[in-house]
């Protein structure tokens, strides 16, 4: 009977999806768009299964552009922008038409007193106004599809500006356009070479100057084909950006700088869109170090901040989180223009035995696979280098080998290894001759391979023939400068072909219609009230989670005979709808094996919930429980990404070790496993000192139902919290000894 409920929900829930009509996708990487059924598509708690992505070609390649307060007088900022603009506007092959109440003509081309006088419907208007809203709202009568506004002074300002754009946004759904911005720049509408071909980046950012670094890559060879500046973004934002390059032949990789988030669940559906894609988005996220404190009651409330939660969804999602800007540089870069990787193994190639034990020291340590070579490549690759040198990985040549014609026949035996994915070759110093053949051997062999060569130019000068023309000159050999960015990179594309590779999205097994479990919830929930223990147990056993046997009883005589229908030993708890954490009070008696401890404990409970002031609905005689893992298994909500899961090392420590693992509903069985080997005491459910392995089959359906009762109960489910649920040994289940629910 422990082990009655297990793996019940996956295949129950999938047999009652393809009852429905809608079979699971299987296939990844597909960039065709949802059909019109599921773009409406909705799920139990009613929110949208698919993004919509706008049509943003007229956007970034109109046929017609509007100026609104176009200048040509020198000295006004106005004048610097309309000059670019019509540039832009050249280069794009589309119309502008300046737009000034008292010029007549800017810069040689007719001007128009207003919108109103535009001779033709225009796909895009520029607002070089201070105050957009009237124009918007001027706008959507002549149905311009898209607007930008640059104006600032809106929410980056406090309470009044945010009250301005939220006019502003009013106004723009209004009117039936797309807005970009307000308070963005000029960057969407920057030249871009257009004599470099592969793969391009695609770049989306709310810092205009953090973008630099990623357009700059176009000098050193790298494609870059959209810059979208999303500003405040009061309509159009990262999300609507991410959903559309993702469809866009030409991009490789989607590069973004994300200051803040605009709407949790609009950025999943987009990720998942770039997932089913195959197109890697590699984001910085500031906000790291930012607290998302909140006064919980839950343990799970206090384990989950804002940037945790933030992370854990992009990780789910696939989207490549990363640190600084040169990290996103390389690592956009290297995943845009590499190809698949053919194998996982890793091996590091070098002139120097103490660069190569230095580099792979630290690719392990970040978790790459550098197989060792087998004796028969070793012996192979011992006709060209000394005997005395190490070959099984990294490889040392010892320096002269390079030099000669050997240096090729080296690389090209490493490559055809078939457990070789990746080849990187650290050069910390330039060292010609040998440097600048080295180099030209490994950009002749990557010509002639489809596996991924990577090199370290670790020069500071960057001069050097070797790296400027014969490196940077190869568009399939990736150039790092820094053996930590070269990690970063490697370890994001092989991470990225993994997950695409096995992506199934969630969002095509999401839950549409609200379970039996649902009704019987609703039941016992408490709008604005925190559940006694004995009420949230009973909101658990309606989603057919586990608790221990027990009676909640109003006396001594009752808690005896309570006790004996349990059965000895038992623990007896206070129960009430004030009680977040009972143990501080020392409202929990255990191991209780007779009537005189029964009466007793209950005497004791009951004076010091009196002195405490705290009402209580009874006194809970629980079975006690006592051999397993403690693990909590929580819901807490999220100001962006609404209901989260939580699941960690459970018990009186919760708090200390602070050990747990996040995601965001929805998510399948696949994503709760992954939670648990994500926990740094995984080893404790794997058995540890004898303990035999821990009934993992059984948390994970816990872990599945409790997303369930997440999505179905929404935003009035505040927080939910067992702890602890006890894991048994393997194949008797799972019992959650103690559970806290706050309902809104």
């Amino acid at each position: 009977m422990l082990g009655s409920t297990h793996g019940t929900l996956t295949t129950d829930f999938r047999a009652r999806v393809e009852a429905c009509g809608e079979t699971p996708r299987t296939a990844v990487h597909s960039s065709a768009a949802p059909s019109a059924e599921d773009a409406v598509a909705l799920d139990v708690s009613g929110r949208p299964l698919h993004s919509d992505v706008p049509d943003l070609d007229r956007f970034f390649r109109p046929e017609s552009v509007a100026v609104i307060g176009a200048s040509d007088a020198e000295g006004r900022p106005n004048t610097g922008i309309t000059r670019q603009l019509i540039a832009w506007a050249e280069r794009v092959g589309a119309r502008l038409h300046p737009v000034h109440p008292t010029r007549t003509a800017v810069f040689g081309l007719a001007c128009h007193a207003s919108v109103a006088d535009l001779p033709e419907q225009v796909d895009l208007a520029v607002l070089l106004v201070a105050d957009p809203l009237p124009v918007i709202e001027e706008l959507a009568e002549t149905k311009v599809k898209f607007a930008v506004a640059f104006a600032s002074g809106f929410a980056e300002t406090g309470d009044a500006g945010a009250a301005a754009q939220d006019r502003l946004a009013a106004a723009v759904q209004r009117s039936g356009l797309r807005l970009l911005g307000p308070n963005t720049n000029l960057n969407a509408f920057e030249e871009f070479r257009q004599d470099l071909d592969g793969p391009a980046i695609a770049l989306i950012t709310q810092s205009g100057h953090q973008g630099r670094p990623v357009y700059s890559l176009q000098e050193l060879g790298i494609r870059l084909s959209h810059w979208a500046p999303t500003g405040n973004e009061a309509d159009l934002e990262t999300s609507d950006f991410i959903s559309y390059f993702a469809e866009q032949p030409e991009v490789g990789a989607i590069a973004c700088y994300v200051e803040g988030l605009k709407d949790g669940r609009s950025f999943l559906l987009a990720a998942d869109r770039a997932a089913r894609a195959g197109v890697p988005v590699v984001a910085v996220k500031v906000g790291r170090t930012e607290t998302g404190a909140r006064m919980a009651a839950s343990h799970t409330g206090k384990l989950t901040g804002a940037d945790t939660v933030v992370d854990a969804a992009m990780r789910q999602f696939g989207v490549i989180r990363v640190d600084g800007l040169d990290e996103l540089q390389d690592t956009a870069a290297l995943l845009a223009r590499a190809r698949r990787p053919q194998a996982d193994g890793v091996v590091v190639y070098s002139i120097s035995g103490g660069t190569g034990a230095h580099f792979s020291d630290l690719a392990t340590e970040a978790g790459l696979t550098l197989p060792a070579l087998d004796a028969a490549k070793q012996d192979e690759l011992h006709q060209w280098i000394p005997e005395y040198l190490n070959v099984a990985n990294p490889v040392d040549n010892g320096g002269h080998p390079v030099g000669d014609w050997r240096g090729r026949k080296i690389i090209d035996a490493i490559l055809a290894d078939p457990s070789v994915g990746v080849l990187i070759c650290p050069i910390t110093g330039p060292f010609p001759p040998m440097s600048d053949r080295l180099a030209q051997d490994l950009v002749d062999a990557a010509e002639a391979t489809d596996k991924l060569i990577c090199v370290i130019w670790g020069s500071p000068v960057g001069t050097e023939d070797a790296y400027r023309t014969t490196l940077l000159g190869s568009s399939r050999v990736a150039t790092f400068r820094t053996f930590g960015n070269c990690i970063t990179a490697v370890r994001a594309y092989l991470g990225h072909h993994r997950f695409t590779a096995a992506y199934r999205s969630p969002f095509d097994e999401a839950p549409r219609t609200p379970s039996p479990s649902f009704r019987k919830a609703q039941a016992l929930m408490r709008p604005g009230q925190q559940l006694s223990e004995h009420a949230a147990k009973q909101l658990l056993r309606a989603y057919g989670i586990r608790v221990p046997r027990e009676q909640l009883v109003t006396s001594a005589a009752a808690a005896v005979r309570a006790a004996g229908l349990v059965g000895y030993p038992v623990v007896m708890k206070a129960s009430g709808p004030q009680l977040a954490h009972k143990t501080e009070l020392g409202l929990v008696k255990v191991a209780l094996t007779s009537a005189s401890q029964i009466r007793d404990a209950y005497r004791e409970l009951t004076d010091i919930a009196r002195y405490e002031d705290v009402p209580l609905d009874g006194i809970l005689v629980c079975q006690m429980i006592e051999r397993g893992v403690e693990m909590v298994v929580g819901v807490t909500q999220d100001d962006l990404f609404g209901p989260t899961v939580t699941v960690g090392l459970g018990g009186v420590l919760v708090e200390v070790l602070h050990d747990a693992a996040v995601r965001v509903p929805p998510f399948g069985e696949d994503q709760a496993r992954d939670m648990l080997t994500e926990l740094r005491g995984h080893a404790l459910l794997e058995g540890v000192r004898g303990a035999p392995p821990a009934d993992v089959d059984a948390l994970v359906e816990v872990i599945l139902r409790i997303q369930r009762m997440a999505l179905e109960l929404g935003d009035d489910l505040s927080e939910l919290d067992i702890n602890p649920l006890m894991v048994l040994p393997r194949g008797q289940g799972a019992v959650a000894l103690d559970a806290l629910a706050i309902c809104r």
